[in-house]
Order: C-alpha cells, then sequence, then structure tokens
C-alpha cells in the first residue's frame, strides 16, 4: 500500500469511526470538547504510525483504544479535577487491565447515545447557527468544509462559530442528556435540523470521490426513528423521518455499477424500495395527523411522495410540485428553494418560465459559488438550444462543486453541449 493509500484508508475509517469515538469517550468524562479533543489526537497517531506499521487489522478498535489511553493520560495530569475524574480514570484502568487487547476495547452498539450527545450540543445557551455547526462538526465528523456548504457560508464564518461554541460548551458545564418535556421541546428543532443535515451529507456528498456516503443516511435514519420514539407527538419529526425514508428509497438508482450518478428523470424505478416508500408514506400521514401538514419537513416530504408515487418519470405531477414549492418558499425564504421550484416550473411550463426565476437569483449573496444554481441554469439553457451558454454554465458547475462523481457528470454535460454547439 502505498503512502497515499494509506493517508486515504485512514481518513475513510475516521470518517466513520469519528463519532463512536467522540460519543464513547463524552459518555465516560462527561466532558464533549474534551472527547473531540482526544480523537482529534488518535487521528494525529495514526497519521504517524499507520504509513510506517500498516492499517491495522481493526483500525476502530486501534482508534478507541488510543483515544482512551489519551484519555487516561489527560486524567493523571489532573488529579485535581473534582472526584468524578478519578472515579473514571479508575474505572479505565481497570478496563485495560482486564482488556489489554486493543480489539477487545471496541464498544458495544452506541444506541442512542449520538443522539444524546446532539441534544447536549443544541442546548438554547448556545446560538441554533453554533448549535447546528457544533453538532455536524464535532459529533457526526462532518468537514468544515460540508458545514459551509450546507450553510452557504465560508469555511472561516463556519469555523469561528464551532470554536466559540466549543468554548462556551466546556466552561459551562452543560449536562450531557437528553431533556425530557419542556426542555425536549425546546431543543428538538434544532437537533432535527442537525439530523436533517447529515442525511444530506450523506445523499449527495460535498467532497470526495463518492456520490454517497450510506453511513450518514442509515445514521440519520437510525436517529430519526429514535426521536419520534422520544417525541411523538412531534409532526415535524415524523415529516423528517417520512423525508428521508422517501429519499433513501431511491438509493440502489440513483448510480449505476461503476459508482457514477443517474439523475432522477433516468432511474430504474423498479429499483426504488417500496417498503421503504410505504414506511415514509406512513410517517408522512402521522404528521399530517398530528397537524403538520403546512410544516417546513412536511412539504418537502409531500414533494418526494410525489415522485415516488409517479409510476414513470413522465407521470410525475409537476405542477402539485411546483406548488409545493411555493408554499414552501413562503414560510423558508431560501434561495435554495426558489431554485428548486425553478425546476419544478421547468417541467410543469417549460425551461423559459424556470429561466426567468433562475436569472434573478444570479445576483443572491448565498448562492455566489453554489454550483447548483450554474448546474440548474446550464440544463435550462440547453432545453432552450443555447448550447455555448449551457456549456459555460456546466463548465463553471463543475469548477464549484468538489465532489469528483458530479464533477464528472457536469464536464460530460458540458461536452454534450458543446458537441450540440457545433454547426452540422
Amino acid at each position: 500500500m502505498t503512502p497515499a493509500d494509506t493517508h486515504r484508508a485512514i481518513l475513510a475509517v475516521w470518517r466513520i469511526e469519528q463519532p463512536r469515538l467522540i460519543t464513547s469517550l463524552a459518555r465516560m468524562l462527561r466532558d464533549v470538547p474534551l472527547a473531540e479533543d482526544l480523537t482529534q489526537e488518535a487521528l494525529l497517531a495514526a497519521l504517524e504510525r499507520w504509513p510506517l506499521t500498516g492499517v491495522p487489522q481493526r483500525p476502530g478498535a486501534w482508534l478507541m483504544t488510543t483515544a482512551k489511553r489519551r484519555a487516561l493520560d489527560h486524567l493523571r495530569r489532573n488529579r485535581m479535577l473534582e472526584r468524578k475524574h478519578e472515579i473514571v480514570a479508575r474505572d479505565m484502568e481497570a478496563e485495560q487491565q482486564v482488556m489489554p487487547d486493543m480489539d477487545a476495547a471496541l464498544d458495544d452498539d452506541i444506541g442512542d447515545e449520538l443522539l444524546r450527545l446532539v441534544f447536549t450540543a443544541c442546548h438554547p445557551r448556545l446560538s441554533r447557527e453554533a448549535r447546528v455547526a457544533l453538532a455536524l462538526r464535532m459529533i457526526c465528523g462532518l468537514t468544515t468544509e460540508e458545514i459551509a456548504r450546507a450553510f452557504l457560508l465560508p469555511d472561516t464564518t463556519i469555523s469561528q462559530r464551532i470554536v466559540r461554541a466549543k468554548r462556551t460548551l466546556s466552561q459551562s458545564g452543560l449536562a450531557y442528556e437528553t431533556p425530557r418535556g419542556g426542555e425536549l421541546s425546546e431543543r428538538l428543532s434544532t437537533v432535527l435540523e442537525v439530523v436533517y443535515l447529515i442525511f444530506n451529507e450523506g445523499y449527495t456528498t460535498a467532497r470526495g470521490e463518492d456520490w454517497l456516503r450510506p453511513q450518514l443516511c442509515n445514521e440519520a435514519l437510525r436517529m430519526g426513528r429514535v426521536l419520534i420514539a422520544i417525541a411523538p407527538r412531534e409532526p415535524e419529526a415524523h415529516a423528517l423521518l417520512a423525508l428521508m425514508e422517501l429519499n433513501a428509497s431511491r438509493t440502489a438508482a440513483r448510480t449505476n455499477p461503476a459508482g457514477e450518478p443517474i439523475l432522477l428523470p433516468d432511474q430504474n424505478r423498479a429499483l426504488w424500495d417500496q417498503l421503504q416508500i410505504r414506511r415514509g408514506m406512513q410517517a408522512l400521514g402521522r404528521a399530517r395527523e398530528l397537524g403538520g401538514s403546512s410544516g417546513i419537513y412536511a412539504l418537502q416530504a409531500a414533494i418526494i411522495a410525489c415522485h415516488a408515487q409517479a409510476p414513470t418519470a413522465s407521470e410525475t405531477n409537476w405542477p402539485r410540485i411546483a406548488g409545493l414549492y411555493a408554499e414552501l418558499a413562503a414560510i423558508a425564504h431560501s434561495p435554495v428553494v426558489d431554485l428548486n421550484r425553478a425546476v419544478a416550473v421547468s417541467m410543469a411550463e417549460g425551461p423559459q418560465a424556470a429561466l426567468a426565476i433562475v436569472d434573478r437569483l444570479v445576483g443572491e449573496p448565498a448562492l455566489k459559488g453554489y454550483h447548483l444554481l450554474a448546474s440548474v441554469r446550464g440544463d435550462l439553457l440547453h432545453k432552450l438550444g443555447r448550447y455555448e451558454e449551457a456549456r459555460t454554465a456546466f463548465e463553471a458547475a463543475a469548477a464549484l462543486t468538489g465532489n469528483k462523481r458530479e464533477q464528472d457528470l457536469l464536464r460530460r454535460r458540458a461536452s454534450q453541449a458543446a458537441q450540440a454547439a457545433m454547426p452540422l
């Protein structure tokens, strides 16, 4: 294995294991920022050692053991800390004696511990933006770049939010808990947002070689199912689960055997998971029963339901989808929603009507550098026969995205537009 291969392997393992590491250490130490710092030290140790020794047979166990040893060293250096740290240190020493083999250091399934950490990070003492950024970065393993993409903000802005939030969390001694009653309701909307953004990053990955990160989608779905058990009468919890189930039902049809993206109109609908679609529709029905039909997640789930219920792409109820996006835009006030509405308008009324919407969005500061704006514009221009302009738009979109699969797709579309522009 070359050094580059080893480095990629380390980062791949890290993406999967980071949430488990932070969850386990935070549960023991009752200090979320400290747990995050110690897991980062474990990553640095892997980056130093694995290129020399090779990737361990069970890399997650290696990282867990290393992180726990760093935690024990930290506690030994800080004996003046409160007695709970001394108790934790003794427990960890006993664990090391009973389980000296690092393969045995893997914890049991984390259950809802990760969700408990999300609730901790989403404490009302932090601003909404800081809560979401902190949970996504520190607990759920998304990079600063990935979070910035979700918020359509500069990396530096997100980085500053995370630093401030970690400082507040560390200094205030906020409880590591799953709140109940009024406290749960107070935090729930932010937790739902975190879970939604985790799913989105897994559904279409911002960076790297892969179009999908199924483990993130699955983790978001797991947390969504736990949330409806914790808050069974919260309509938006059911609506979010419906949205994720319906989107996830298309997973098998979204890429070809080579991992290349297949866009919605070209997907083989026989590969869509009908059981998952039924679960999604049931969750959406429950949200509506609870009076949540006009919520942000319920409207998005209703849009995806239109696709799920259409036997073929040509039978999709695009006027209904355009209307739902208009309802969503009225309460969400987001240029991204307007961009999605433009796609629906294109299918319902034609590309010229949609291009008028998109052209009004070109000057939106929030969409500066947003590759999907250029991508949608390129698609509309191509449909209108303005091939040279379409080529330019697709090339601009390819330059803006950090996902290699998406870059390749957009460059192919640019090439197709260039060929169509050539005189016969």
